[in-house]
């Protein structure tokens, strides 16, 4: 069964943009999401803007794409808690620091050499995976969230 899984850490503000949240970490962010810029017609504004470091990396195994995320993380730990607090404070609708997990279950393979093909090697089992220490402990002091959303992508085959 193909899995096509990511893993993001993000920091989201209605009124902090990412280039203030790059500024005052000093860490540029793999992607952005800037408040009002997905539409201009009709005017629908994204509700946050996001700064946000990601892996993508695929025949990792979930936990292996976070410990690459907080590998780039872990040095201004103390400076993303500071800035999650001050963003929880101004934003009083929850937490603005997450960790995401998203995976897709009976996806598309990869093109033929992916991890992820079935091209005739062996894909890395992908099923399995755990959160150690260091990762509670920085998601602990970083007041972040964990949200893991799971899709089944088999085709319903009932239409058919």
């Amino acid at each position: 069964m193909p899995v096509n899984q990511y893993v993001y850490f993000a920091l989201s503000s209605r009124y902090t943009t990412a280039a203030e949240m790059t500024a005052i970490l000093g860490l540029e962010p793999d992607e952005t999401t800037v408040r009002g810029s997905r539409t201009t017609d009709p005017k629908a504004i994204p509700v946050l803007h996001r700064w946000k470091v990601v892996c993508r990396e695929p025949g990792l195994r979930v936990d292996e794409q976070i410990t690459r995320v907080l590998a780039r993380l872990a040095p201004r730990t103390e400076a993303i808690a500071a800035l999650a607090r001050r963003l929880d404070a101004e934003e009083r609708e929850g937490p603005s620091a997450v960790l995401e997990v998203v995976r897709r279950f009976n996806d598309e393979p990869g093109p033929p050499g992916h991890p992820d093909s079935r091209d005739g090697g062996t894909p890395p089992n992908l099923f399995g995976w755990h959160l150690d220490r260091e990762v509670l402990d920085f998601l602990q002091t970083t007041g972040t969230v964990l949200d893991i959303d799971e899709y089944d992508m088999t085709p319903d085959h009932a239409e058919d």
